[in-house]
């Protein structure tokens, strides 16, 4: 300590007194300051050492000892307070510098490169932009030149249209005019005058009015020999008639010729002149379409001159052959109509539908008479017993009604199928009713005994969609949904099957004389079995 006062005093004798009270009061805090303050071994973290040794040198050519002192106290405390304290020299800032540049110069060239292809891209898309245009202008033109086309044609068509109109009435008037010779020289080559002669005073008792019909109790009219002949049991394909491009849902025979008519989805119905035996192609007579919706049923009229047709719009529609028109819209059914059936007395139509109900329509009036309300579902199939005022329907409530036309009022239920039944029909020549259900099962039922069916023919699981008698009312034929005829034996209740349909048989119905039978489903196709 005595050494350093005298460096002190020795130093002092060379300046003024402020500084000497200056150098005095640095003197006090640098002891101040040594005596307080411990430090530790420095660490140099990131400082040149060209800077360190330049200040030592400086500050020990001019002689101040303390400040070095203290400048070494301060520089080695503070690198231990902030590590992050740099003073860079003009080297290290170049190398930062530089290194930025050369950041620069690559993020330059990627812009440059970016910009060139961009360029590049611009070049293609405006290319395929005046490509486009070109097609677009090209297509502009062509479909300018097709509308020019189209109102030329359609002027053409406009100045046809009267034309061809002229020629489809007359080709209508001469296709009606030929069916009507047909059917007239079919009738001269097969009655002898004998039997027209005594046909002629046969007719008139047909003519009564229908309240001569009704003034009485219903009778059941019935051939004068009920002991016919089976009829035929065995049938083969004889030929098929494309008759439709959709299904067929009924076909029905003229009343004295044949001729068949069939009633299709595709919302038309057609006549078909029917080929003997031996022939494979039949031939179309007339063709009519009005109806909005598919067609479900037709009837011949008993003269054979006019067609009722039910269709899914809800009406039934008459149809007169001479005049190749619909001649009466009949309209009163909520839902579509499934059937109908034509009165012997040949002016009293009964119509069935999916309103739960059946009506009875007089065709001279266009009138609604009654309105048949027991059945509690859709009423599927609806027909007059021959030569009788006696109405049978079937429903989808699983039971057969048989009504009093006069009356309107129900006399016999039929009750004993499991399931919906979809068509029923009179034996021409006997007692007998057969009624099918959705499931395939055939009942024969007694009219004089209605409580409960006589046999019952399981033909399922397929539904049965109609049954048809023959004429001797010996074999009954079955329209199954499995696409196969099948004839019920009525004696043996045996069953054999007819194959000829790609898909299900909708409706079936026998000649006159029962030697042919004839088919029809939604293949679109009539099949003609002899």
């Amino acid at each position: 300590m005595s050494a350093r006062r005298k460096d002190r005093a020795e130093e002092n004798n060379g300046f003024s007194e402020e500084q000497q009270e200056r150098r005095s009061a640095e003197d006090q805090a640098t002891s101040s300051s040594s005596a307080t303050s411990n430090p530790e071994e420095p660490i140099i973290q990131n400082i040149p050492e060209s800077v360190d040794d330049f200040l030592r040198n400086f500050l020990r050519r001019l002689g101040l000892t303390r400040t070095l002192s203290n400048f070494e106290v301060e520089w080695y405390s503070s690198t231990q307070t902030s590590s992050s304290f740099f003073i860079p020299d003009a080297l290290t800032h170049r190398q930062i510098l530089q290194k930025e540049l050369d950041t620069v110069h690559r993020d330059t060239k990627l812009l440059q490169k970016e910009v060139l292809e961009a360029a590049q891209s611009l070049v293609r898309m405006q290319r395929e932009r005046d490509f486009h245009r070109m097609q677009h202008q090209r297509v502009s033109e062509q479909k300018n030149s097709i509308i020019k086309d189209y109102k030329q044609l359609q002027e053409h068509l406009e100045n046809y249209e009267v034309a061809l109109k002229q020629l489809e009435e007359k080709n209508q008037a001469a296709l009606r005019t030929k069916s009507l010779l047909g059917l007239q020289r079919e009738r001269a080559q097969n009655l002898p005058e004998s039997r027209l002669n005594q046909e002629k005073p046969k007719e008139k008792p047909a003519k009564k009015p229908l309240t001569q019909n009704f003034s009485r109790q219903p009778k059941i009219y019935r051939l004068q020999n009920p002991q016919l002949a089976p009829g035929k049991t065995n049938f083969q394909l004889s030929c098929s008639i494309r008759a439709h491009q959709q299904p067929i849902s009924c076909i029905a025979l003229h009343p004295s010729k044949l001729v068949l008519a069939s009633a299709s989805d595709d919302r038309t119905w057609k006549l078909w002149h029917l080929p003997q035996s031996g022939e494979k192609v039949g031939q179309m007579l007339l063709r009519g379409e009005g109806h909005s919706d598919w067609l479900s049923g037709c009837s011949f009229h008993p003269d054979g001159s006019k067609l009722a047709t039910t269709s899914g719009d809800m009406t039934v529609r008459l149809w007169d052959f001479s005049l190749g028109r619909c001649v009466l819209t009949l309209t009163g059914h909520s839902q579509p109509t499934w059937g109908c059936s034509f009165h012997s007395c040949r002016h009293l139509l009964a119509s069935c539908s999916a309103d739960r109900t059946a009506k009875l329509w007089d065709v001279n009036s266009r009138c609604c008479r009654l309105t048949l309300r027991r059945h509690t579902a859709s009423v599927n199939s609806i027909t007059f017993l021959p030569s009788s005022d006696l109405l049978l329907t079937c429903s989808v409530d699983k039971t057969l009604i048989m009504w009093d036309a006069r009356l309107g009022a129900g006399t016999a239920t039929f009750c004993g199928h499991q399931h919906p039944c979809n068509h029923a029909s009179f034996s021409p020549a006997t007692h007998a009713v057969a009624s099918c259900d959705s499931r395939g099962v055939i009942n024969l039922w007694d009219t004089r005994k209605p409580a409960s069916p006589t046999a019952a023919v399981d033909t399922g699981p397929q539904g049965a969609n109609q049954v048809a008698f023959n004429q001797s009312g010996k074999l009954l034929a079955v329209a199954s949904s499995d696409g196969l005829v099948r004839l019920v034996e009525v004696d043996a209740c045996s069953v054999s099957s007819l194959t000829g349909h790609r898909k299900s048989v909708q409706s079936v119905t026998f000649d006159h004389e029962g030697g042919a039978l004839m088919s029809a489903g939604s293949d679109g196709e009539i099949n003609v079995w002899f």
